[in-house]
């Protein structure tokens, strides 16, 4: 594995599914978490680093700064963690909501800096196209749930017939997206694990990686492994309500997810998957 130059006393830590992790000493005696793979693809550390560049620039919530950057690794911020307490779930909420409202130039589209070459999004090991499109509904059909339906076929982890309800559920997502809202600034993988808290109780975000979408998505995929505290969602409402019947939209949101997990991991996510689209197909 690879550490940027001059790190030392290098210990593993838990670090995902994907990434080799690691709390390394830098040379001017502060403490990092690196993540290395020696099959990482080509920018993906680049992209996860403008990510989390990106999401940090309205100020809303807390992200690591990135310490080192080269091909197969990337050194961030180190957190002492600790747990979220009420105060820190109110900021959280209200730092989602408004770290959404802060905007991407399009769907698909994010920083400016990298629109001519970061033209896709990395979830895991999987590769999905991020080619802007003008309307939220044909993105996240063709852009999101056909790629990583293909994805999942290939693996084998989901049916002819859950291919089917995948594609009915694509044919009908102008009538099931909900009211029509201008591009989001997301964060792209917002599962729990994916928030940390601090020792004083304050949530970080990490491991984004982000793009311009629709703001239900990144709380949809809060809520798919593991309930978040009730004040998240309340205090994200209060902060920029949330349009009509987005609770019933949850589960169409969090089909991305599951497809995406079926196609890396199989076991019972592609069953899920199936079940989810079946109930959105009509």
């Amino acid at each position: 594995m690879s550490f940027p130059p001059g790190a030392s006393d290098a210990v593993r830590v838990g670090g995902g599914d994907i990434n080799e992790a690691w709390r390394v000493r830098m040379p001017d005696g502060g403490t990092a978490f690196v993540k290395s793979r020696r099959d990482v693809e080509p920018g993906e550390y680049r992209r996860e680093a403008a990510s989390l560049r990106w999401l940090a620039e309205p100020g809303t919530l807390q992200v690591p700064n990135v310490v080192a950057l080269g091909g197969d690794y990337l050194a961030l911020e180190w957190i002492e963690q600790g747990s979220l307490d009420a105060a820190g779930a109110e900021e959280l909420g209200r730092g989602l909501a408004l770290m959404h409202a802060a905007g991407a130039p399009r769907f698909g589209e994010w920083e400016s800096s990298a629109r001519s070459e970061e033209s896709h999004a990395t979830v895991g090991s999987l590769s999905l196209p991020n080619d802007p499109l003008a309307d939220w509904p044909s993105f996240y059909a063709q852009r999101r749930l056909i790629p990583a339906l293909r994805a999942a076929r290939a693996s084998g982890a989901v049916s002819q017939g859950g291919e089917r309800a995948v594609v009915k559920v694509c044919e009908r997502i102008d009538s099931l997206a909900g009211p029509a809202e201008p591009p989001a600034r997301l964060h792209g993988d917002l599962w729990s694990g994916n928030v940390l808290a601090g020792r004083d109780g304050r949530p970080w975000l990490i491991d984004p990686t982000a793009y311009g979408g629709h703001r239900e998505v990144d709380l949809a995929m809060l809520q798919l492994f593991g309930a978040p505290p009730a004040r998240v969602l309340a205090a994200y409402e209060e902060a920029v309500p949330l349009a009509e019947g987005w609770r019933e939209r949850v589960g169409l949101w969090q089909l991305l997810p599951l497809l995406v997990h079926a196609a890396l991991f199989g076991g019972a996510y592609g069953a899920q998957a199936e079940r989810v689209a079946v109930r959105y197909a009509g």
